[in-house]
């Protein structure tokens, strides 16, 4: 799916009023299949850009098109469809807690299937060895009937990424996928997620606090910063000055670790699902 946004600004519905935007007059065009990563210090308006992406934040003003269309443009019914075909992976993956792992994994199907295979699937889940191959790919094999709530936060952000393997969806969202996991297991889904939108020939989107990470993992690199764009560089052409001015006032976030490990089974919080 190839995403252009031509000078798009966009502020939260709960910004106060004259607050400076999320987004600000921001332009990108990413082609269909591409991957890339968005970097930057916190409140850069990095997760704002998916959301916007996603359909799920209205630009103030610009335009944003989507393979040529313009979401906001369409009917309800319209836009919905094309929502069935976009994949947003929040950083707290909204899984009921006691719902199954094997049940989570499967919803990401859900826009494909019709109302009542959907709800046939809560009770009885249709194709038990697809999620198992998604969750093998996240070494979370054996957590396939296990509940949400019985799972680490780790656990619970690569579920939500395994989730992608099985979405009908033709370009992926990735909202900070590591922050939650230790670095064998950060490096283990990053790979897993790459792989897997070459594999389906997905556009990737993701954004990272891992800066290593992003310029070893994509060809292509976004440096946020207050709503701007301030680099869009091959990793090769990411060097140490620009990273530091981007990350001015943030250097901590540069040089830090912000990923947490993964936190023992039942003590990170749960998000709660909200279905549209």
């Amino acid at each position: 799916m190839r995403i252009e946004l031509d000078s798009i600004s966009a502020r939260h519905a709960s910004a106060r009023a004259g607050s400076s935007p999320a987004i600000d007059i921001l332009s990108l065009s990413i082609e269909s299949g591409e991957h890339v990563a968005v970097i930057g210090p916190s409140g850069a308006g990095k997760t704002s850009l998916l959301h916007v992406v996603a359909c799920a934040m209205k630009p103030s003003s610009g335009s944003l098109r989507l393979d040529d269309q313009d979401p906001w443009q369409l009917s309800r019914s319209a836009l919905q469809g094309l929502r069935g075909q976009l994949f947003l992976a929040p950083q707290v993956p909204p899984l009921p807690p006691r719902q199954r792992v094997v049940t989570a994994v499967l919803a990401g199907r859900l826009p494909a299937m019709s109302l009542a295979a959907s709800l046939r699937s809560l009770l009885y889940p249709h194709d038990i060895p697809a999620a198992h191959e998604a969750l093998a790919r996240f070494d979370l094999a054996d957590k396939l009937f296990e509940r949400v709530d019985r799972l680490s936060g780790g656990e619970r952000q690569r579920v939500g990424l395994a989730r992608a393997l099985l979405a009908p969806a033709r370009l992926w969202l990735i909202d900070e996928p590591l922050s939650a996991l230790d670095p064998s297991r950060a490096r283990q889904a990053l790979a897993t997620v790459t792989q897997g939108a070459r594999e389906r020939g997905a556009t990737l989107v993701a954004t990272l606090h891992q800066v290593d990470a992003a310029l070893a993992s994509f060809p292509r690199i976004i440096g946020m910063r207050a709503g701007r764009i301030v680099f869009d560089l091959p990793p090769s052409a990411v060097g140490e000055d620009r990273l530091q001015a981007l990350y001015q006032q943030f250097e901590h976030e540069l040089h830090g670790d912000v990923a947490q490990p993964e936190q023992a089974s039942g003590q990170a919080s749960v998000a709660v699902m909200n279905c549209r």
